[in-house]
C-alpha cells in the first residue's frame, strides 16, 4: 500500500527565533496552523506575543527561521497570503475626524475592498454599531473602536485572521460577541490565531503555544462537553 500523501498545512512556522534589545525572545520555535484550526498563543508580559504575531504577518524579520503559507514562504507568495490574511493589533488605528462608515471603508481599502453602504451596515449592526455610521471616531468610546475593527475584520474576506489582544477594551456584550465571531469564523473553514491576557471562553477545540520557556510546544485543549 502507497503511503497517504503529506498534507500541506494552511500555515506553519519553522525554526523562528526573535531577539528584542538584545535579549533572546525565543528559538527553535516551529507550528502549523490547520483549516478551522484556534491557536491561542501564551505567555507573560515581554515574552514576545507580539513580536511573535508581527513576525507572522511580516511586520517584523525574525533573526532566523521561516513563515509559509500554504507551503511557500510568505515572501514569495506575498499577494495570496496577504488576500487571504488580516491582522488587529493590541492598538486601535480609528481615525478620530472619519466616521465609523469612513473608518471601515479606510481599513478596507488596506485590502483593496470596495463593499457597499447596505454590507457594511449589515457588519456594523452586527458588532453593536447599527446607528453610529456617520459618528465621528473621536466621539466613540475605546470600546466602540474596538467594535469598528470587528466589523473590519467580519467584512475582510481573510482566511487567517491574526489578532493581538482582541477583547482589550470591550465590555462583557463585546467579549462574547468576538467569541461568537471567532466560532463562527472557524465553522466557515477558518482560523484564527490570538493573544489574550482576559481569557477566552470558546466552545470549540483549541491549540496553543506559549512563549518563555525552555521549549515551546504546542498543545490541544478538547472544547468542554
Amino acid at each position: 500500500m502507497s503511503p497517504a500523501p503529506k498534507i500541506t498545512p494552511m500555515f506553519e512556522i519553522q525554526s523562528l527565533e526573535c531577539v528584542r534589545d538584545d535579549r533572546l525572545l525565543f528559538s527553535d520555535l516551529s507550528f502549523s496552523v490547520a483549516e478551522s484550526e484556534v491557536l491561542q498563543i501564551e505567555g507573560s508580559n515581554g515574552s514576545g506575543k507580539t513580536s511573535l504575531l508581527r513576525i507572522l504577518c511580516g511586520l517584523r524579520q525574525a533573526e532566523a527561521g521561516q513563515v509559509l503559507w500554504r507551503g511557500e514562504l510568505i515572501t514569495s507568495n506575498r499577494e495570496d497570503y496577504y488576500a487571504n490574511m488580516v491582522y488587529i493589533g493590541h492598538l486601535p488605528c480609528i481615525k478620530g475626524d472619519l466616521t465609523v462608515m469612513e473608518n471601515v471603508r479606510s481599513l478596507l481599502d488596506t485590502r483593496s475592498l470596495s463593499l457597499s453602504n447596505a454590507e457594511i451596515e449589515v457588519a456594523l449592526t452586527k458588532v453593536g454599531l447599527a446607528t453610529y455610521d456617520d459618528v465621528p471616531g473621536k466621539a466613540l468610546s475605546s470600546g466602540q473602536r474596538r467594535r469598528i475593527l470587528l466589523a473590519f475584520v467580519e467584512l475582510s474576506q481573510a482566511k487567517l485572521w491574526v489578532l493581538d489582544e482582541p477583547l482589550t477594551a470591550l465590555d462583557v456584550q463585546g467579549v462574547a460577541l468576538m467569541e461568537s465571531m471567532i466560532l463562527e469564523h472557524r465553522e466557515a473553514g477558518g482560523s484564527v490565531i490570538f493573544t489574550t491576557h482576559h481569557g477566552m471562553q470558546l466552545d470549540c477545540e483549541m491549540s496553543s503555544v506559549r512563549l518563555g520557556q525552555k521549549t515551546s510546544t504546542k498543545t490541544v485543549t478538547k472544547a468542554a462537553v
